[in-house]
């Protein structure tokens, strides 16, 4: 499947922290990767995500202002799976 691809904006990158804003549009995805951070994710807005992974899909449903955080080590694809634009901010912890 041909998707378009997610743009991320970093904001920040020190010895500490790494701040990226990821912009999906429609049907957007980031492509397979592996986290190379502990991370928490801030949605800046409403949406659902369609996370793959290796060990089968799942969904993820993004409300404004609430966070979350994911593991270092963690691979998979995310994929915007509403009919608009989602945005969130990524803080990776060094």
């Amino acid at each position: 499947m041909n998707r378009p691809q997610a743009i991320p904006t970093q904001q920040v990158s020190n010895e500490r922290v790494i701040v990226t804003e990821w912009r999906f549009a429609p049907g957007a995805e980031t492509g397979w990767h592996v986290h190379g951070h502990d991370y928490v994710v801030v949605p800046q807005t409403d949406g659902a995500l369609l996370l793959e992974t290796r060990q089968g899909n799942r969904d993820s449903q993004l409300q404004a202002g609430r966070s979350y955080a994911g593991l270092q080590g963690v691979e998979h694809n995310v994929v915007n799976a509403t009919d608009h634009e989602v945005i969130f901010i990524e803080v990776e912890i060094r």
